[in-house]
Protein backbone atom coordinates (compact mmCIF):
# COMPACT_ATOMS: atom_id res chain seq x y z
CA UNK A 1 0.00 0.00 0.00
CA UNK A 2 1.42 3.20 -1.19
CA UNK A 3 1.52 6.47 1.52
CA UNK A 4 -0.36 9.15 0.66
CA UNK A 5 2.57 11.24 -1.28
CA UNK A 6 1.68 14.70 -0.22
CA UNK A 7 2.22 13.85 3.23
CA UNK A 8 5.99 14.18 2.79
CA UNK A 9 5.78 17.76 1.31
CA UNK A 10 3.34 20.54 1.55
CA UNK A 11 5.11 23.16 -0.90
CA UNK A 12 3.81 23.61 -4.52
CA UNK A 13 6.78 22.95 -5.84
CA UNK A 14 7.66 19.17 -4.02
CA UNK A 15 3.96 18.11 -5.84
CA UNK A 16 4.88 19.32 -8.92
CA UNK A 17 8.03 17.00 -8.64
CA UNK A 18 6.02 13.85 -7.48
CA UNK A 19 3.26 14.60 -10.00
CA UNK A 20 6.06 14.33 -12.88
CA UNK A 21 7.19 11.10 -10.69
CA UNK A 22 4.05 9.42 -10.84
CA UNK A 23 3.31 10.30 -14.88
CA UNK A 24 6.63 9.04 -15.39
CA UNK A 25 6.09 6.00 -13.39
CA UNK A 26 2.72 5.01 -15.32
CA UNK A 27 2.11 3.64 -18.66
CA UNK A 28 -1.42 4.04 -18.90
CA UNK A 29 -3.45 7.29 -17.90
CA UNK A 30 -6.67 8.43 -18.02
CA UNK A 31 -7.87 11.95 -16.76
CA UNK A 32 -11.10 12.79 -16.03
CA UNK A 33 -11.90 16.78 -16.06
CA UNK A 34 -14.79 18.85 -15.46
CA UNK A 35 -15.37 22.91 -15.74
CA UNK A 36 -12.11 24.04 -14.21
CA UNK A 37 -10.20 22.72 -17.47
CA UNK A 38 -11.41 25.81 -19.29
CA UNK A 39 -11.94 28.43 -17.04
CA UNK A 40 -8.35 29.04 -18.59
CA UNK A 41 -9.87 29.73 -21.71
CA UNK A 42 -12.73 32.27 -20.49
CA UNK A 43 -15.21 29.78 -20.24
CA UNK A 44 -16.98 30.09 -16.63
CA UNK A 45 -17.32 27.13 -14.39
CA UNK A 46 -20.64 26.40 -12.58
CA UNK A 47 -20.33 26.37 -8.99
CA UNK A 48 -17.71 28.60 -7.79
CA UNK A 49 -18.27 31.76 -6.73
CA UNK A 50 -17.97 33.71 -10.16
CA UNK A 51 -19.56 30.19 -11.98
CA UNK A 52 -22.90 30.51 -13.70
CA UNK A 53 -25.01 29.08 -11.12
CA UNK A 54 -24.29 31.68 -8.56
CA UNK A 55 -24.32 34.68 -11.55
CA UNK A 56 -27.67 36.23 -12.11
CA UNK A 57 -29.48 34.83 -15.23
CA UNK A 58 -30.90 37.41 -17.17
CA UNK A 59 -34.41 35.47 -16.55
CA UNK A 60 -37.15 34.90 -13.73
CA UNK A 61 -35.87 31.46 -13.49
CA UNK A 62 -32.33 30.00 -11.71
CA UNK A 63 -29.40 28.95 -14.26
CA UNK A 64 -30.17 25.23 -13.15
CA UNK A 65 -33.62 25.43 -13.76
CA UNK A 66 -33.09 26.46 -17.15
CA UNK A 67 -30.53 23.92 -18.28
CA UNK A 68 -33.16 21.19 -17.83
CA UNK A 69 -35.26 18.66 -20.16
CA UNK A 70 -38.86 20.02 -19.11
CA UNK A 71 -37.84 23.58 -19.08
CA UNK A 72 -35.91 23.46 -22.50
CA UNK A 73 -39.76 21.95 -24.12
CA UNK A 74 -42.06 23.85 -21.97
CA UNK A 75 -39.88 27.25 -22.28
CA UNK A 76 -37.12 26.92 -25.60
CA UNK A 77 -37.60 30.79 -25.84
CA UNK A 78 -35.74 31.51 -22.03
CA UNK A 79 -33.78 28.54 -22.60
CA UNK A 80 -32.33 29.78 -25.87
CA UNK A 81 -31.90 33.24 -24.87
CA UNK A 82 -30.09 32.05 -21.70
CA UNK A 83 -28.01 29.35 -23.72
CA UNK A 84 -26.76 31.99 -26.61
CA UNK A 85 -25.43 34.08 -23.50
CA UNK A 86 -24.05 31.90 -21.39
CA UNK A 87 -23.27 28.49 -22.59
CA UNK A 88 -21.77 28.58 -25.91
CA UNK A 89 -18.05 30.10 -26.37
CA UNK A 90 -17.21 29.70 -30.04
CA UNK A 91 -14.46 31.96 -30.15
CA UNK A 92 -12.73 30.29 -26.63
CA UNK A 93 -9.33 28.82 -27.51
CA UNK A 94 -7.40 25.64 -26.02
CA UNK A 95 -5.11 26.61 -22.88
CA UNK A 96 -1.79 24.92 -21.46
CA UNK A 97 -4.04 22.39 -19.91
CA UNK A 98 -5.37 20.70 -23.19
CA UNK A 99 -2.04 21.65 -24.69
CA UNK A 100 -0.35 19.51 -22.31
CA UNK A 101 -3.05 16.46 -22.60
CA UNK A 102 -2.02 16.45 -26.03
CA UNK A 103 1.85 16.07 -25.32
CA UNK A 104 0.54 13.34 -22.67
CA UNK A 105 -1.15 11.35 -25.29
CA UNK A 106 1.31 11.62 -27.84
CA UNK A 107 3.54 10.52 -25.57
CA UNK A 108 1.61 6.97 -25.22
CA UNK A 109 1.10 7.51 -21.65
CA UNK A 110 -2.43 9.52 -21.47
CA UNK A 111 -5.04 6.42 -23.03
CA UNK A 112 -8.25 8.41 -22.47
CA UNK A 113 -9.99 12.50 -21.72
CA UNK A 114 -13.01 11.49 -19.64
CA UNK A 115 -14.71 15.09 -20.33
CA UNK A 116 -17.66 16.27 -18.74
CA UNK A 117 -17.16 19.76 -20.64
CA UNK A 118 -18.92 20.49 -23.53
CA UNK A 119 -16.82 23.05 -25.52
CA UNK A 120 -14.93 21.17 -28.01
CA UNK A 121 -11.55 22.36 -26.47
CA UNK A 122 -9.86 19.11 -26.16
CA UNK A 123 -10.51 18.05 -30.02
CA UNK A 124 -9.57 22.04 -30.82
CA UNK A 125 -6.56 21.43 -29.71
CA UNK A 126 -5.66 17.57 -31.18
CA UNK A 127 -6.98 15.11 -28.51
CA UNK A 128 -7.46 11.63 -30.05
CA UNK A 129 -8.56 9.79 -26.71
CA UNK A 130 -11.58 11.97 -25.75
CA UNK A 131 -14.72 10.56 -24.21
CA UNK A 132 -17.46 13.80 -24.04
CA UNK A 133 -20.08 12.35 -21.23
CA UNK A 134 -22.27 15.75 -21.67
CA UNK A 135 -21.98 15.99 -25.41
CA UNK A 136 -21.02 19.27 -27.61
CA UNK A 137 -22.38 22.38 -28.21
CA UNK A 138 -20.45 22.16 -31.81
CA UNK A 139 -23.10 19.66 -32.60
CA UNK A 140 -26.79 20.14 -33.12
CA UNK A 141 -29.68 18.53 -35.25
CA UNK A 142 -33.33 19.24 -35.83
CA UNK A 143 -35.75 17.41 -33.35
CA UNK A 144 -38.08 16.24 -36.50
CA UNK A 145 -36.46 15.39 -39.03
CA UNK A 146 -32.58 15.39 -37.70
CA UNK A 147 -30.84 17.38 -39.84
CA UNK A 148 -27.73 18.57 -38.50
CA UNK A 149 -26.22 21.77 -38.17
CA UNK A 150 -23.25 23.54 -36.40
CA UNK A 151 -22.63 26.11 -34.17
CA UNK A 152 -22.63 28.82 -36.33
CA UNK A 153 -25.79 28.29 -37.53
CA UNK A 154 -27.01 28.12 -33.63
CA UNK A 155 -25.37 31.68 -32.78
CA UNK A 156 -26.96 33.85 -36.26
CA UNK A 157 -30.41 32.61 -35.82
CA UNK A 158 -32.74 35.27 -33.56
CA UNK A 159 -34.56 33.35 -30.48
CA UNK A 160 -35.11 29.49 -31.04
CA UNK A 161 -33.50 28.32 -34.40
CA UNK A 162 -35.51 26.29 -36.44
CA UNK A 163 -34.36 23.32 -39.11
CA UNK A 164 -34.12 25.16 -42.77
CA UNK A 165 -35.19 21.78 -44.12
CA UNK A 166 -38.74 21.14 -41.99
CA UNK A 167 -39.18 24.08 -39.96
CA UNK A 168 -38.61 21.64 -36.63
CA UNK A 169 -36.66 22.93 -33.26
CA UNK A 170 -33.09 22.59 -33.34
CA UNK A 171 -31.66 21.35 -30.47
CA UNK A 172 -28.00 21.02 -29.14
CA UNK A 173 -26.72 18.27 -29.08
CA UNK A 174 -25.74 18.25 -25.26
CA UNK A 175 -26.99 15.90 -22.28
CA UNK A 176 -29.60 18.61 -20.33
CA UNK A 177 -30.59 17.79 -16.35
CA UNK A 178 -33.43 14.83 -16.17
CA UNK A 179 -31.82 13.59 -19.82
CA UNK A 180 -29.51 9.89 -19.46
CA UNK A 181 -26.07 10.03 -20.63
CA UNK A 182 -25.16 7.42 -23.41
CA UNK A 183 -24.51 4.49 -22.42
CA UNK A 184 -21.94 4.17 -24.93
CA UNK A 185 -20.00 6.63 -23.16
CA UNK A 186 -20.12 5.39 -20.01
CA UNK A 187 -19.28 1.89 -20.27
CA UNK A 188 -15.97 3.17 -22.46
CA UNK A 189 -15.33 5.64 -19.62
CA UNK A 190 -15.59 2.71 -16.94
CA UNK A 191 -13.44 0.11 -19.03
CA UNK A 192 -10.66 3.13 -19.55
CA UNK A 193 -10.60 3.55 -15.37
CA UNK A 194 -10.38 0.06 -14.73
CA UNK A 195 -7.11 -0.64 -16.71
CA UNK A 196 -5.67 2.64 -15.48
CA UNK A 197 -2.49 2.90 -13.40
CA UNK A 198 -2.85 6.66 -12.72
CA UNK A 199 -5.71 8.71 -12.88
CA UNK A 200 -5.58 12.43 -12.67
CA UNK A 201 -9.26 14.05 -11.71
CA UNK A 202 -9.03 17.84 -12.49
CA UNK A 203 -11.23 20.89 -12.42
CA UNK A 204 -14.17 19.61 -11.23
CA UNK A 205 -15.93 19.42 -7.79
CA UNK A 206 -16.91 15.94 -8.60
CA UNK A 207 -20.38 16.37 -7.27
CA UNK A 208 -21.83 15.09 -10.86
CA UNK A 209 -23.27 11.68 -11.58
CA UNK A 210 -21.60 9.55 -12.51
CA UNK A 211 -18.53 10.78 -13.18
CA UNK A 212 -18.24 11.62 -9.41
CA UNK A 213 -18.30 7.72 -8.86
CA UNK A 214 -15.85 6.56 -11.35
CA UNK A 215 -12.50 6.22 -9.09
CA UNK A 216 -14.67 3.68 -7.63
CA UNK A 217 -13.41 1.64 -10.24
CA UNK A 218 -9.79 1.83 -9.66
CA UNK A 219 -8.13 -1.36 -8.10
CA UNK A 220 -5.20 1.21 -6.46
CA UNK A 221 -5.12 4.37 -4.78
CA UNK A 222 -3.03 6.05 -7.56
CA UNK A 223 -5.31 9.15 -8.01
CA UNK A 224 -4.32 12.64 -8.32
CA UNK A 225 -6.83 15.54 -7.75
CA UNK A 226 -5.62 18.86 -9.37
CA UNK A 227 -8.86 21.54 -8.29
CA UNK A 228 -8.73 24.91 -6.87
CA UNK A 229 -11.18 23.73 -4.26
CA UNK A 230 -11.44 20.92 -2.04
CA UNK A 231 -13.52 17.62 -3.38
CA UNK A 232 -14.50 14.63 -1.55
CA UNK A 233 -11.73 12.54 -2.71
CA UNK A 234 -8.86 14.92 -1.76
CA UNK A 235 -8.17 12.53 1.35
CA UNK A 236 -8.29 9.31 -0.30
CA UNK A 237 -6.26 10.47 -3.36
CA UNK A 238 -2.38 10.01 -3.25
CA UNK A 239 -1.45 13.10 -4.17
CA UNK A 240 -3.54 16.85 -3.97
CA UNK A 241 -3.29 19.79 -5.47
CA UNK A 242 -5.09 23.18 -4.96
CA UNK A 243 -4.29 25.12 -8.44
CA UNK A 244 -5.22 26.25 -11.31
CA UNK A 245 -5.27 22.83 -13.95
CA UNK A 246 -3.38 24.25 -16.85
CA UNK A 247 -0.52 25.40 -14.90
CA UNK A 248 -0.15 22.36 -13.14
CA UNK A 249 0.14 20.40 -16.73
CA UNK A 250 2.42 22.41 -18.54
CA UNK A 251 4.76 21.70 -15.75
CA UNK A 252 4.72 18.38 -15.35
CA UNK A 253 4.53 17.64 -19.17
CA UNK A 254 7.45 18.43 -20.83
CA UNK A 255 6.64 20.32 -24.32
CA UNK A 256 9.33 18.11 -26.10
CA UNK A 257 12.16 15.62 -25.45
CA UNK A 258 15.13 16.55 -24.00
CA UNK A 259 18.68 17.15 -26.24
CA UNK A 260 20.39 14.35 -23.84
CA UNK A 261 17.09 11.85 -23.85
CA UNK A 262 17.06 12.15 -27.44
CA UNK A 263 20.96 11.53 -28.16
CA UNK A 264 20.75 8.34 -25.55
CA UNK A 265 18.00 7.08 -27.92
CA UNK A 266 19.57 7.50 -30.79
CA UNK A 267 23.23 5.75 -29.49
CA UNK A 268 21.16 3.24 -28.10
CA UNK A 269 19.42 2.42 -31.39
CA UNK A 270 23.20 2.35 -33.18
CA UNK A 271 24.65 -0.80 -31.08
CA UNK A 272 22.33 -2.78 -32.48
CA UNK A 273 21.69 -2.64 -35.92
CA UNK A 274 25.82 -2.79 -35.81
CA UNK A 275 25.62 -6.37 -33.77
CA UNK A 276 22.67 -7.60 -36.03
CA UNK A 277 25.14 -7.22 -39.09
CA UNK A 278 28.06 -8.98 -36.88
CA UNK A 279 25.55 -11.47 -35.98
CA UNK A 280 24.51 -11.87 -39.95
CA UNK A 281 28.12 -12.13 -40.73
CA UNK A 282 29.23 -14.69 -38.36
CA UNK A 283 26.21 -17.09 -39.18
CA UNK A 284 27.00 -16.56 -42.68
CA UNK A 285 30.39 -18.00 -42.16
CA UNK A 286 28.94 -20.84 -40.07
CA UNK A 287 26.77 -21.62 -42.49
CA UNK A 288 29.42 -21.18 -44.93
CA UNK A 289 32.25 -23.48 -43.16
CA UNK A 290 30.54 -26.96 -43.02
CA UNK A 291 30.04 -26.53 -47.14
CA UNK A 292 33.61 -26.06 -47.27
CA UNK A 293 34.21 -29.35 -45.52
CA UNK A 294 31.92 -31.36 -46.92
CA UNK A 295 33.33 -31.15 -50.61
CA UNK A 296 37.14 -31.62 -48.87
CA UNK A 297 35.71 -35.02 -46.80
CA UNK A 298 33.83 -36.54 -49.73
CA UNK A 299 37.23 -37.39 -51.91
CA UNK A 300 38.67 -39.68 -49.17
CA UNK A 301 35.20 -41.38 -48.45
CA UNK A 302 35.63 -42.04 -52.51
CA UNK A 303 39.25 -43.53 -52.29
CA UNK A 304 38.09 -45.89 -49.01
CA UNK A 305 35.47 -48.07 -50.33
CA UNK A 306 37.86 -48.98 -52.97
CA UNK A 307 40.68 -49.89 -50.71
CA UNK A 308 38.40 -52.04 -48.89
CA UNK A 309 36.85 -53.73 -52.27
CA UNK A 310 40.43 -54.86 -52.96
CA UNK A 311 41.26 -56.06 -50.32
CA UNK A 312 37.81 -57.92 -50.08
CA UNK A 313 39.29 -59.51 -53.29
CA UNK A 314 42.47 -60.96 -51.91
CA UNK A 315 40.92 -62.23 -48.94
CA UNK A 316 38.36 -63.99 -51.20
CA UNK A 317 40.99 -65.58 -53.21
CA UNK A 318 44.03 -66.53 -50.44
CA UNK A 319 40.44 -67.98 -48.82
CA UNK A 320 39.81 -70.21 -52.18
CA UNK A 321 43.41 -71.25 -52.42
CA UNK A 322 43.64 -72.82 -49.05
CA UNK A 323 40.18 -74.36 -49.59
CA UNK A 324 41.62 -76.21 -52.48
CA UNK A 325 45.21 -77.16 -50.54
CA UNK A 326 42.75 -78.59 -47.39
CA UNK A 327 40.53 -80.46 -50.35
CA UNK A 328 44.15 -82.16 -51.34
Amino acid sequence: METRIDRFGSVREDKIKQLKQLIEESKYIVFLGGAGVSTESGIPDFRSGAGIYNTESGTKYRPIDIIAHDFFIEHPDDFYDFYKRKLIYPDARPNKAHKALVRLERQGKLKAIITQNIDNLHQEAGSKCVIELHGSVFRNYCMDCGKKFNIEYIAAQEGVPHCDKCGGIVRPDIVLYEENLEHENVDNAIKAVKKCDLMIIAGTSLTVYPAATFAQFLKHDRIVIINKSSTYMDLKALLTIHDNVGEVLDKVVPKRISRKNAAAKTTAKKPAASKTKTTAKTTTAKKAAPAKATEAEKKPAAKKPAAKKSGAKTTAKSSSSKAKKDES
